[in-house]
């Protein structure tokens, strides 16, 4: 055997050897955890309640400031951003039905 065709052959073994290592090390670490499904805050469900109450709403009241920021909010979490807690509607605002106020004495 020539000496060039030794080294070939050694490094040839030391290949093997490092590739069986590698696929030792690989299939005897731990596998990784599953993603859970479930969300890391409880507001989506909050959204996707005012999602729908939103697109129920009429063309007139699609301009809601309420409304506007739940889409947004729901553009940012689809396009990656975290989540972050909803404020909290605010009742609307309507007019006093008292008899005394503008109606006859």
């Amino acid at each position: 055997m020539d000496r060039s065709d030794f080294w070939r052959a050694v490094a040839m073994i030391a290949v093997l050897a490092v590739f069986m290592a590698t696929l030792s090390y690989i299939h005897r670490r731990p596998a990784p955890r599953a993603m859970s499904d479930a969300p890391a805050v409880s507001v989506s469900d909050d959204l996707s309640a005012e999602l729908r109450r939103c697109g129920a709403l009429r063309s007139e009241d699609a301009e809601d400031p309420h409304c506007r920021a739940v889409w947004e909010e729901n553009r940012a979490r689809f396009f990656g951003r975290p989540a972050r807690p909803l404020l909290p509607q605010a009742a609307p605002a309507t007019p006093p039905t008292n008899a005394t106020e503008g109606g006859a004495p």
